[in-house]
């Protein structure tokens, strides 16, 4: 490590002061101390956010969900509110990593990361949710822009995330055994919209499938998705799995999703 400097603001509008500043805001720090631990990354000064209280809880909203963007993964999954009203969200958030990322990390924190095998964005673009920061609203569909790069202007912070509440939602992953991160994950929801689908794991960034929506917009079953084309020349392949592995398993898990959803 090396010297930085360490604020801890109580305030939301003393957080939006220092970050605006050009200090690094830290959430969980899941991603961001482990990248200041290998050089990665040197910032100067940090926020700790996790003193301020309006970023924090968990309230419905007529039929939203608004989660703020310090809850951590642990609270989300446990939330009566979220595991009655959006099951598969809970459930979500109950797989990443294990008990002690779950403890720490924060959902906005890995919104605005956008790791490109992160389960949450695909939990944001497959409802359909609006990113709520200090500035303005921005719309799922319109915020995450590729490999860990999102809609967020230079100190913009998130403060919540709104979560439509779906007809039927749900979300399968093939983890990577080590990090637990997403191999391949796959989150449907029926909403008031349509169909959604939305895959993380894949490649630079979470996106939706619009083959897969148009299949399963006609039935919601399983067997909609099997003839459903899959190109693995789009999907990015490693170590870990290659591209056709992956594009199969796009199939699998986007049944293993609907599958859950239909209870």
């Amino acid at each position: 490590m090396y010297a930085f400097t360490l604020e801890r603001p109580t305030t939301l509008a003393d957080a939006k002061r220092l970050t605006g500043g050009g200090a690094q805001a830290l959430a969980g720090g899941q991603t961001l101390i482990a990248s200041m631990k290998q050089r990665l990354m040197r910032p100067e000064n940090l926020i700790d956010l996790g003193g301020v209280a309006e970023l924090q809880g968990i309230r419905v909203d007529g039929q939203t969900i608004v989660i703020g963007a310090m809850t951590k993964h642990q609270d989300v999954a446990a939330n009566a509110d979220v595991r009655r009203l959006i099951p598969g969200l809970a459930a979500l958030a109950e797989g990443i990593g294990d008990r002690q990322v779950r403890a720490m990390g924060t959902m906005g924190g890995s919104v605005a990361n956008n790791d490109p095998a992160a389960c949450y964005p695909s939990a944001v673009l497959g409802l359909g949710a609006t990113v709520v920061t200090d500035r303005r609203e921005i719309k799922a569909d319109d915020f995450f822009q590729g490999l860990y790069t999102t809609a967020l202007d230079a100190g913009e912070l998130i403060t919540a995330i709104r979560f439509p509440v779906p007809t039927k939602a749900a979300y399968a992953k093939f983890r990577q055994p080590a990090s637990r991160f997403a191999l391949v994950g796959v989150f449907v929801a029926q909403t008031a919209g349509g169909v959604r689908v939305a895959i993380t794991g894949t490649g630079n960034g979470v996106f939706r499938h619009a083959g897969l929506e148009a299949a399963l917009a006609k039935s919601f079953t399983p067997e909609a998705v099997q003839g459903v084309q899959i190109d693995a020349s789009e999907i990015s392949g490693d170590l870990h799995a290659s591209s056709a592995y992956r594009a199969h398993m796009v199939t699998v898990q986007t049944q293993a999703a609907v599958r859950q959803a239909n209870g």
